[in-house]
């Protein structure tokens, strides 16, 4: 396989003036001597935006490929449709596409959620999941946890109709909950997971009330600006084991930097390097 000298990518979404996914690539791209161009294409306030304008856009202009995040990881896969690569086509988000030779769709939190596990979880199971929020990142996050073995997901969200799709694409061990069941079920789940944007310095708190969290034994927070959000915090003085977004976000990055390339990131030295981005 001939090396890659350029990487031309860049990241769609909203509010993500201070994302860390560039200076990451940039990192592995060092490392492997590959020249890095990469921009933003920042939606917010965009009211008339069209993912599939812009995607085709890019791929006119010889883009690599790009990344996408909120709000924009639903249409992605939309965008793609079969196109997804086939080991993850039981996915509704994507997260990366590539413009190598046809347009493929990734979804490296997926990837990454798996890799973050393992690396710090080692082979300790999910058990019952609590997790508030179905948006794009849940529709990564519930399949991996099955993958990884957990009994079941219970998952709420404001909009109901959004909770009650992705149960459905989980499968069985998928369950939407009532409002009034949430406290219910969070303290008797084995693991708690934040997939909203509460937490993040825009949206401050929780989106799982502290006075429910002490009973169970791990929590997950997808947001990773800041690294120790309020809902962590609680978790970890709780003495629950707690994974961060932060590190799903550089297993993420990792994988995202393998599908661009088609090569493999040195595991633990880029783990140590990546460390460096981590959010004050």
């Amino acid at each position: 396989m001939t090396a890659m000298a350029r990487l031309r990518t860049g990241l769609i979404g909203a509010n993500i003036g201070r994302t860390r996914y560039r200076d990451a690539l940039q990192i592995m791209c060092d490392d492997a001597g590959i020249k890095l161009e990469f921009s933003l294409i920042d939606t917010t306030g965009q009211t008339h935006f069209s993912f599939d304008d812009a995607a085709r856009n890019l791929i006119a202009k010889d883009w690599s490929g790009v990344g996408v995040t909120h709000p924009h990881k639903l249409q992605a896969a939309q965008f793609v449709g079969t196109g997804m690569r086939p080991d993850i086509r039981h996915l509704s988000a994507c997260n990366l596409l590539t413009f190598h030779r046809e347009a493929v769709g990734h979804n490296t939190d997926y990837a990454g959620f798996l890799s973050a596990w393992l690396h710090e979880m080692g082979d300790r199971k999910p058990g019952v999941v609590a997790m508030a929020g179905a948006g794009g990142v849940a529709h990564a996050l519930g399949p991996a946890l099955v993958q990884l073995g957990a009994e079941q997901i219970y998952l709420w969200d404001p909009d109901g109709s959004r909770a009650e799709d992705l149960a459905g694409r989980i499968g069985k061990r998928a369950h939407v909950v009532s409002h009034d069941a949430i406290r219910d079920t969070v303290e008797n789940a084995n693991g708690l997971v934040n997939a909203t944007a509460f937490g993040m310095e825009k949206t401050p708190g929780s989106s799982i009330p502290l006075a429910w969290i002490g009973k169970q034994g791990w929590a997950f927070d997808a947001v990773y600006t800041p690294t120790d959000t309020l809902f962590l915090a609680m978790a970890k003085a709780a003495g629950l084991h707690t994974l961060s977004g932060f590190a799903l976000f550089k297993h993420m990055a990792m994988a995202s930097f393998e599908a661009y390339t088609g090569s493999k990131a040195d595991r633990q030295t880029t783990l140590a390097k990546l460390d460096a981005l981590r959010p004050e």
